[in-house]
């Protein structure tokens, strides 16, 4: 849902470095998977297609941490007032 947004916490060495993927457009939605020690981040269309995707080595990622849209955000995308 367009809203939604996940934030990653990366160890970069020396210090520590923050991205965000989130969804830009109403129907977007962001997936998350983790496996073979890579964690990576999509930014999908209705229809599963990838827009954006952010991959991390699983090792140096900190924290990952999920952002859902807010309740009035899904209202306005349903068409409800």
């Amino acid at each position: 849902m367009k809203g939604d947004r996940v934030e990653i916490v990366v160890d970069a060495g020396d210090t520590v470095r923050t991205y965000d993927v989130g969804a830009t457009r109403a129907g977007r939605r962001v997936e998350i998977s983790i496996g073979r020690g890579v964690v990576e981040v999509v930014e999908v269309t209705r229809n599963g297609a990838p827009v954006r995707t952010a991959r991390f080595m699983a090792g140096k990622v900190l924290a990952l941490v999920e952002h859902p849209a807010a309740a009035r955000a899904l209202d306005d995308e349903r068409g409800a007032s």
